[in-house]
């Protein structure tokens, strides 16, 4: 009784559908497929920005400004008494 024979996994997948039901199991495999189905959209998303080149900046938009740090300090400490 080392391995499950066929019998053993219809057995068991005969309990499963009673416990859960069939339209539950049926939303759950359409899940899955969907989520397999985004997944792999995703990687061949980022598989073709990888390999296509940076896009070049649209000359007719202001470059993005970074934030400056280096404010100055306001002169409202109490330095004097």
């Amino acid at each position: 009784m080392g391995t499950w024979s066929i019998w053993h996994w219809l057995i068991v997948l005969a309990i499963v559908a009673l416990i859960f039901g069939t339209k539950k199991l049926r939303n759950f495999g359409e899940d899955i497929g969907a989520a397999v189905k985004s997944f792999r959209k995703g990687m061949q998303d980022g598989n073709e920005n990888a390999a296509s080149p940076q896009l070049k900046a649209d000359p007719t938009q202001p470059a993005p400004q970074a934030p400056n740090d280096n404010k100055p300090e306001s002169n409202s400490t109490n330095s004097a008494p």
